[in-house]
């Protein structure tokens, strides 16, 4: 089976965690002057007879809206925004991709706003402050934002966690008190498996 664009792009031991977009209302918003337009080009041309020349061109013109809402639809399913182990990637375009990315390592705060209407229908904004080039990050209107958020945090804790690893990195031993005690708050708050978590006591244990 031959991958997606997404996947595509993730990198060695690289996992998608969330997939959402923009809320359907940012769609609808979008398509209800063509839907609009289209009813009523389809009743007037029911309202005339079909041998009507002038009707008939009538009847084309309805699929100048279809098009277009068309095109919005494609363009608001292509606009993505991922979570992914390591960074968190927006992604728009139908045909021309534009991607951009931060990664988690270098998020220094999150921020989210959700109106009453956002927390009663489920969406608000999230803005995403890095250390990077891009600075500030903004994702207008997503869908499911607090799922996002959290999502981000435990990925970013997570990696901060795996950072502590094997990967040519042996903690003092005074410090593995400190290691371990972190590792069981990542335990309680279910970050880390129970397996996970005795695995990597034993290991620091180890080396004290």
């Amino acid at each position: 089976m031959a991958k997606s664009y997404i996947e595509n792009m993730l990198g060695e031991n690289e996992r998608i965690i969330l997939v959402t977009r923009q809320h359907g209302f940012v769609l609808f918003s979008s398509i209800i002057a063509e839907i609009v337009v289209t009813l009523i080009v389809i009743a007037a041309f029911i309202a005339m007879t079909l041998s009507n020349p002038v009707a008939a061109f009538g009847f084309l013109l309805a699929l100048i809206p279809l098009g277009i809402m068309a095109w919005d639809i494609m363009n608001w399913n292509s606009h993505q925004y991922i979570v992914t182990n390591r960074r968190v990637i927006q992604i728009s375009g139908v045909i021309n991709k534009n991607v951009i990315d931060s990664s988690l390592e270098k998020v220094t705060d999150i921020k989210m706003t959700q109106s009453f209407f956002g927390r009663l229908f489920d969406y608000g904004d999230v803005e995403i402050l890095t250390a990077s080039e891009i600075g500030v990050n903004m994702f207008k209107r997503i869908g499911n934002p607090v799922k996002f958020k959290t999502a981000m945090l435990n990925a970013k804790e997570k990696l901060g966690y795996e950072g502590t690893g094997s990967r040519g990195h042996n903690p003092r031993p005074d410090s593995i008190p400190a290691l371990i005690d972190a590792l069981e708050e990542l335990r309680k708050k279910g970050i880390v498996t129970e397996e996970e978590f005795k695995a990597k006591k034993k290991e620091l244990l180890a080396k004290m």
